[in-house]
């Protein structure tokens, strides 16, 4: 049965739900406040990424983050302050943040990589697209010998896992950059990773939508959510007021502000993430994370990405000019010759992913509204995750077979 469904929020999430939603026969709209051209779906690093098994919420983050706090250059940069939301948010990050939850974790975050890869093979192998995308792995390239061994030990747990992981000695390293030599002590490279570049994928996403019926409605903010009891009957714009059968929240980093108007409570905190375009030849071929500086590399479609950290600081797009030079050094001093010149550095954006405390997204209805249905907290793997929870979220509203099951990802779990 057909129903009206009201998105709001056109990021990837957003935009991958209204593409399943669409085919499967329902009646779609889509809300974002931009204007479908910024934020954190078009400045990621646009990996798809099996191999991102551990949660930001791993054992020891909380002591870096105590001794990153004082340096605003940091990888992980939490800005002190006593907001209630975010002292309930930091709570529930320490109370994850134990082996034994990490663990649990790992197998799920990886089967929902690979249900997401599949899904953007599908993608490119259709008629209906023609988007950058390579599955040529990725290098986690290591300048220290500690962090080559804390990556050795991660490798571990994906190959238990079924990925594919093998370490590059310095002898292979021109097997892998044949063009720029490589200044680290080693590198792990997992084959089970793919890459693309955003904007190009977003925009051609919007234009097939709009062709295919789906209204799509650009800076348009949501005002109000009217409801009776436990069902949302309309979407209330500052341009218009739209009803709906069923409602997908996938508005990012404002999620938690719209579910609190319907009185549910979600912990999310915007963690802030900025990016350096590139736009001349460098040499870099793969993907490639520089494991102590938290920076990922990417060579995309006429351009290489270097983008990275992660800063809690509340939902702003002020951009910190040392934090975006801390990622154009670090990443010279993995890479041979490699120069991020001023005029690059001055031209960073920034953007906003939604971070859950447990690193797990929220994806699935709350038991307070029986016609929401929660899309967000994917914090960095955003990107990676896109058609998998559009395809989850479509299968909830059509009521089919799962494609996995949910219930790590459920809105109302308890941290």
């Amino acid at each position: 049965m057909s129903k009206k469904i009201v998105i709001i929020g056109g990021g990837i999430v957003g935009l991958c739900s209204a593409y399943y939603l669409n085919e499967d026969g329902h009646d779609v709209r889509v809300i974002d406040k931009s204007n479908f051209s910024r934020g954190a779906s078009y400045i990621n690093a646009g990996y798809i990424t099996p191999s991102h098994i551990i949660p930001l919420s791993a054992p020891g983050m909380i002591t870096k983050g105590l001794k990153w706090m004082f340096d605003s250059s940091s990888p992980f940069y939490v800005k002190p302050n006593l907001n209630p939301e975010f002292l309930k948010w930091g709570l529930a990050f320490k109370k994850s943040a134990t082996l034994e939850k990490v663990n649990k974790a790992i197998p799920i975050i990886k089967d929902i990589n690979i249900l997401s890869r599949e899904l953007y093979q599908e993608l490119k192998d259709s008629s209906q697209f023609d988007f950058h995308y390579e599955h040529k792995g990725l290098l986690m390239l290591c300048k220290t010998e500690k962090g080559l061994e804390a990556e050795r030990k991660v490798a571990k747990l994906a190959i238990k896992e079924g990925l594919a992981a093998k370490e590059v000695k310095p002898k292979e390293f021109a097997d892998y950059e044949s063009e720029i030599g490589l200044d680290i002590a080693g590198a792990i490279f997992y084959d089970c990773d793919a890459h693309m570049t955003p904007p190009n994928f977003m925009k051609e996403l919007v234009q097939y939508l709009k062709k295919q019926g789906v209204k799509i409605y650009a800076e348009e903010r949501v005002e109000e959510l009217i409801f009776t009891e436990n069902r949302i009957s309309e979407v209330i714009t500052h341009k218009q007021t739209i009803k709906a059968d069923e409602v997908v929240l996938a508005a990012g980093s404002w999620s938690a502000e719209l579910a609190k108007q319907l009185g549910i409570k979600i912990l999310l905190q915007p963690g802030k993430g900025y990016s350096i375009n590139v736009n001349r030849p460098t040499g870099i071929k793969l993907p490639g994370i520089l494991a102590e500086s938290k920076i990922a590399v990417t060579p995309m479609n006429g351009f290489t990405r270097f983008s990275g950290t992660m800063e809690i600081d509340g939902i702003n797009h002020d951009i910190k000019p040392q934090r975006v030079r801390a990622i154009a050094e670090a990443s010279q001093t993995y890479y041979q010759s490699l120069e991020i010149n001023e005029s690059e550095i001055a031209e960073a954006s920034c953007g906003l992913r939604p971070c859950s405390p447990d690193g797990l997204p929220y994806i699935g209805k709350s038991v307070k509204m029986g016609n929401l249905i929660f899309a967000t907290g994917h914090a960095m793997m955003g990107w990676s995750l896109g058609p998998a929870t559009g395809k989850l979220i479509s299968e909830i509203i059509s009521e089919k077979k799962l494609s996995m099951n949910i219930d790590a990802f459920h809105p109302d779990r308890k941290f």
